[in-house]
């Protein structure tokens, strides 16, 4: 299969909160430069904000290191944020993919639960695997051919009567 070209760009940082931060602005530094709109880097913030802090508060039980890489093609991102941490159980960490139960109060929702559902939904795809800690591979595809209905703020209905 052909492999496409693509910039590699790698962060290896502490796995604590006060990096989260420089991580969010390094995403945001990239997907601006290659054209992703403000809400899709807005969601790519989120995304990864969500992903760095689940390994902050999961993967190590004193220090550790996060490893960040971004891998820039033509027609997307691909972030990976990885830890060589405690391993836990892959399957019962793709269960907390599923949708969140509207009629479940927030405050029984599953610890770590709304954060991957939601790195779910920010991200066109996502890629989870277990070998000497966690890897998670999050794709957001460049959409830069479509064009949004009504820019020019003309609306082209005829109101009823």
């Amino acid at each position: 299969m052909y492999q496409q070209e693509c910039d590699q760009i790698t962060m290896s940082l502490p796995a604590k909160p006060e990096y989260v931060g420089v991580v969010r602005l390094t995403v945001s530094g990239i997907a601006n430069r290659i054209g992703f709109t403000y809400d899709e880097i807005e969601d790519m913030k989120i995304a990864i904000a969500e992903a760095c802090t689940n390994v902050v508060a999961h993967a190590y039980e004193g220090t550790g290191m996060m490893n960040i890489s971004f891998s820039v093609y033509e027609d997307r991102m691909e972030i990976m944020v990885a830890d060589n941490g405690q391993s836990f159980d892959l399957s019962d960490l793709k269960d907390h993919l599923n949708p969140v139960d509207a009629d479940q109060p927030v405050a029984e929702l599953k610890e770590g639960g709304l954060g991957l559902f939601l790195i779910n939904t920010l991200m066109d795809k996502v890629e989870i695997s277990n070998q000497q800690g966690i890897v998670l591979v999050m794709t957001k595809f460049l959409h830069r051919d479509e064009v949004e209905q009504h820019v020019d703020g003309v609306n082209t209905t005829q109101p009823e009567q």
